[in-house]
């Protein structure tokens, strides 16, 4: 790359001239543009939630009947079975206390609470999970209803701030790890870069792969494509990481060789 064209301003990771220029950008910078990615990461991910799963559970709620628990690893449940209480597109509630295998929904993942156990269908196969003994969890709406109205809200916010913390916390992890390989590369390619600027670039290059992400679970929730899709983009966020990390690089100044002297010829 020509060395006049190395960026200078950094304001967009999506393009690897943009990661580049974040090796030479200042650490404020760098933080508040992976903070404005990562509260995008945590509304997208809140909004799947709000609008494609925590409705099924509402809806589910409802056709719950008066009584009912589970106490001592079994579901008391008084009502007909097996019942679809609820399901959308990506998630499905039902019950079958024998697991007969009668209801079976076209949604991404159903939860099905047997007499023992609940077990999850999904694109993977079946998994069986026993309730635990020690602890009482409501099945009827008397005293489900409120709980959910309470705890929802909650379980909201934790996961849009999970998400926010975690991403922060995932990029520095990952950017200390990649900055070693973006400086062995930019030493063989003669680039100007030092450890700090290496760490700076490898954490620029993750915030593509996230967007990517964001995007992908918009698109999932909308219906735009289906859980393989989800699937495929979550390997590809990688991926994209990696293409980022050793194209954008290419971008930065090469390190000019020292002027020869002839030690022959007088200095002007």
């Amino acid at each position: 790359m020509n060395a006049l064209r190395e960026p200078s301003f950094a304001w967009e990771p999506l393009t690897p001239r943009g990661v580049a220029a974040f090796a030479r950008a200042s650490f404020e910078r760098l933080f508040i543009v992976q903070a404005v990615f990562a509260l995008l990461a945590a509304a997208s991910v809140s909004w799947c939630l709000s609008d494609g799963i925590f409705p099924v559970i509402d809806a589910a709620i409802g056709q719950l009947p008066d009584a009912g628990s589970i106490h001592g690893g079994k579901l008391d449940w008084r009502d007909d079975s097996p019942l679809m209480l609820a399901e959308g597109k990506i998630l499905a509630l039902s019950v079958d206390l024998n697991h007969g295998g009668t209801l079976r929904s076209p949604a991404d993942v159903q939860l099905e609470f047997g007499r023992d156990d609940l077990a999850v269908f999904s694109l993977l196969g079946e998994a069986d999970f026993d309730y635990p003994t020690g602890y009482v969890f409501a099945a009827n709406q008397t005293e489900a209803r409120p709980a959910w109205g309470a705890w929802a809200p909650n379980l909201l916010g934790l996961a849009a701030i999970g998400t926010f913390f975690g991403l922060l916390l995932v990029w520095a992890i990952l950017s200390t790890v990649y900055c070693l390989p973006v400086w062995l590369l930019c030493f063989f390619a003669n680039r100007d870069l030092n450890f700090r600027a290496s760490w700076r670039l490898a954490a620029a290059a993750l915030m593509p792969g996230a967007a990517l992400m964001s995007l992908a679970l918009v698109f999932y929730e909308c219906g735009g494509f289906g859980l393989v899709q989800l699937g495929f983009a979550l390997g590809m966020h990688l991926v994209i990481g990696w293409i980022y990390l050793f194209v954008s690089p290419l971008f930065l100044n090469r390190i000019l060789p020292a002027e020869k002297i002839n030690p022959f010829v007088p200095s002007k």
